[in-house]
């Protein structure tokens, strides 16, 4: 009975399973023909890709058939699943849509990374990669989670219109691709499109100017005629935009892991696999690939100097005037001795940009080249932003802008800061030669940011104030450790102290040499990024503790007064009191170095301006140590407190300084040569100045940190009451003494009481963070 029943059951699930597998043979069958006839909706190659039409080899090849307007792209299957960077920029812009410092040629409009993948049905796919949260080791145990997680969106799909020859490419037809308002291509970036006031694309005047195919990029320019949007005041603007198709390195360069202790700019993903027992983000820091010759490795690590593979190079724009493109190259080129600390020579350097008839290939919009790009706005500016392979932080390209009206800023700087001891910034149109050295160290600056690294604002601090009048230490070490910092020009030497320009101007420096060394090493001793890590950890702790010009201090750092926007020296008060004597010589012979016969009074209320501007930065310096907090960027393995107040004597000095030098009123500004010349008042200017401080010592944020000090630090405090007494007698001097109160004195009184009642009487609102610039 028993083998009956097994012959039942086996009978019957041998019948089950062959018709599971005749329906799976169906299934296939029916695949397979429903396969060949999208196969054979394909046309043929010849019928698409036609003799007449003009063709330009690259990593992707393309083709333009100009009777029928049409634009096809030849794609191999060799690049499929390769990341794929789209950059899109303007070309040529239009005055009409400049929105502050946005809108001009050479502004980013949109960057992604894509990949093309084989679709259904005779699809190509092109999605859109994100990286926020990237694994790239596959046999991680997060791996598979994080890609079951990560869906990465279809941000097109092209109809595969023939297949090459050999099946080793398919052709898809990209005209209304090209031609569309795309979300892949030109103002990707949409909000940046509103910013500029556009509405929709206008079909019937906006086309394609031209397609440019190359080994590793391809080049889309389009000419866009975008309606005003919603505002009837607002233009249609015509501009050109182009769109960078960038193949990155199937071979990503090994990232290097950030450190805070050293200024990179950096990019970033959640990393769940670092941590066993939580999240992390991890942040590898930008910087060009940068490695030795082939043949030359054991050169390299033998400590000889070797060239790079591959060298960093600027081309100025042909736009530039002639006679400012020595000293933009100049500003890169300085950049090299820094790089053979590194051990690369030639690692770096700028040239000119190449005319039509020496290369036709060269544009500024080709992702191939770095270019330094020169703006006719009226924007005081210059920025030295890069692009980057978010996988691993290469940097790709860089365009440095520059803004012509940068120079009149420069000038009005290097008036009111080093006037009183160089005798070339009192006049009203400076030599070319002075301007040529200003445009110089400007631009060595943004190099170092296109280089990745941030504003260093500690890097002054370092250097006594003392020394800051040294002639000889001045010319070996400069007046600031980097010229990341913003500390411009060197205002505390006095005209007695003879110093010439060396003692000057920023220069590329010892924190540079170091920060670059610390980026750029090559080091191929190390298995991976985490075990570099660990090395360059103990590097750091190393160097910072044996050389404080090594430190870095953010410029995002709200409390700590050693880093900070425009200072000198380890003493604001004291950097500020030998300011304000070069000043007092300055204000004098502002009407006579500002002064032209043809033209009106202008340029001398605009340096009467820098000038109190100057001042102020004086009194907000002081200010800072009011409160302050030192942040030092701890790890486990170093000792001290990374969060300590600033000392009590430098606190009550700081008070001390502002109270002699600002609320007791500085006559020596009301300058009648100048006043009787321009539309300012003294009064009122002044009021400004004392209300800004006055507001910024008075500030919640700032009062609880002096009460946290006065009951939760071991050493002396400067309290929130010695603070507030220190004020009073200060501001209300008549009241204790009294004597008669004038104009300019009894304004101050009314700023100081009126800030007091706005700050017993304001209510504190739900969720409202207390910080620096509530």
């Amino acid at each position: 009975m028993l083998a009956l029943l097994l012959c039942i059951h086996t009978g019957s699930y041998a019948q089950k399973k062959g018709n599971k597998d005749k329906e799976k043979e169906e299934k296939t069958e029916k695949k397979d023909s429903v396969d060949n006839k999208e196969k054979n909706k394909l046309k043929k190659y010849e019928d698409v890709i036609k003799k007449e039409m003009q063709s330009q080899k690259g990593f992707i090849t393309t083709f333009y058939d100009k009777k029928e307007d049409k634009y096809f792209f030849e794609i191999p299957k060799t690049i499929y699943g390769k990341d794929i960077l789209v950059v899109n920029r303007i070309s040529k812009a239009s005055a009409d849509m400049r929105n502050g410092s946005f809108g001009l040629v050479g502004d980013e409009i949109g960057q992604a990374v894509y990949r093309f993948e084989e679709g259904p049905r005779n699809k190509l796919f092109l999605r859109r990669i994100s990286f926020t949260e990237y694994q790239p080791d596959t046999t991680a145990a997060m791996y598979k989670g994080i890609q079951m997680n990560n869906v990465q969106a279809i941000a097109k799909a092209f109809d595969v219109s023939a297949i090459n020859k050999d099946s080793t490419a398919v052709v898809v037809d990209v005209t209304e691709f090209l031609n569309s308002d795309s979300d892949v291509l030109y103002f990707a970036n949409q909000k940046l499109k509103e910013r500029a006031g556009m509405g929709g694309q206008q079909n019937d005047r906006s086309y394609v100017k031209f397609v440019h195919a190359y080994d590793t990029n391809l080049e889309v320019r389009a000419v866009k005629t975008y309606d005003k949007g919603l505002n009837p005041t607002w233009n249609n603007y015509t501009i050109e935009l182009n769109s960078s198709f960038v193949l990155l390195p199937e071979e990503p360069m090994r990232p290097r892991l950030a450190d805070r202790r050293v200024g990179y700019f950096a990019v970033g993903h959640r990393d769940f696999d670092v941590n066993p027992q939580g999240v992390e983000p991890r942040f590898y820091v930008k910087r060009w690939r940068l490695e030795p010759k082939p043949g030359e490795e054991q050169k390299y690590l033998d400590g000889e100097l070797v060239e790079p593979q591959k060298p960093i190079v600027f081309y100025i724009d042909p736009a530039t005037p002639k006679k400012w493109v020595p000293y933009l190259i100049k500003g890169v080129n300085d950049w090299q001795k820094a790089f053979e600390k590194v051990g690369f020579k030639n690692a770096i350097y700028a040239r000119e940009a190449p005319s039509k008839e020496e290369d036709s290939t060269w544009s500024l919009d080709n992702a191939k080249y770095s270019a330094i790009i020169y703006r006719p706005s009226e924007i005081a500016n210059a920025m030295g932003p890069s692009t980057s392979d978010p996988r691993s932080g290469e940097i790709i390209e860089s365009h440095i802008f520059w803004y012509h009206n940068v120079m009149k800023t420069l000038r009005y700087w290097y008036m009111v800061q080093a006037g009183a001891i160089d005798e070339r910034a009192r006049k009203p149109v400076f030599d070319d030669e002075l301007m040529g050295d200003l445009i110089r160290f400007v631009s060595s600056h943004e190099v170092g940011h296109a280089l990745g690294l941030m504003h260093n604002f500690g890097a002054s601090h370092a250097t006594p104030v003392e020394k800051l009048r040294d002639k000889e230490w001045l010319t070996k070490h400069g007046h600031t450790a980097s010229i990341m910092d913003y500390a411009r020009f060197n205002y505390v030497a006095q005209p007695e102290d003879g110093i010439g320009k060396e003692g000057i101007y920023p220069r590329i420096n010892d924190y540079d040499e170091w920060a670059l060394s610390w980026g750029y090493r090559w080091l191929p001793q190390y298995k991976d990024e985490y075990e570099e890590e660990k090395a360059l950890i103990q590097v750091v702790t190393d160097s910072v503790a044996n050389n404080r010009r090594l430190w870095f201090g953010s410029e995002v750092e709200y409390q700590d007064p050693r880093s900070q926007n425009e200072d000198l020296g380890d003493d604001a008060m004291l950097a500020g009191e030998y300011g304000i004597k070069n000043l007092k010589r300055i204000v004098p012979e502002l009407l006579k170095w500002n002064t032209q016969p043809h033209k009106s009074f202008e340029e001398t209320q605009e340096a009467y301006g820098a000038l109190l501007g100057q001042f102020g930065m004086y009194m907000g310096h002081a200010l800072k140590n009011i409160g302050g907090v030192y942040h030092e960027v701890r790890i486990g393995a170093t000792v001290g407190p990374q969060y300590e107040p600033v000392p009590y004597d430098k606190q009550k000095r700081a008070m001390a300084f502002i109270s002699k030098e600002l609320f007791k009123t500085p006559e020596w500004l009301n300058e009648t040569t100048v006043y009787d010349k321009i539309l300012y008042s003294f009064g009122i200017e002044i009021g400004k100045v004392q209300r800004n401080i006055i507001d910024g010592i008075i500030r919640r944020s700032r009062m609880s940190t002096l009460l946290n000090s006065e009951y939760e630090s071991d050493i002396k405090a400067y309290t929130l009451t010695e603070m507030l007494d220190d004020m009073d007698k200060a501001i209300l001097t008549e009241l204790y003494e009294k004597e008669n109160i004038d104009f300019y004195r009894r304004n101050l009184q009314k700023i100081y009481v009126n800030r007091l009642l706005q700050q017993t009487t304001m209510e504190d609102k739900p969720g409202l963070i207390t910080g620096p610039y509530e």
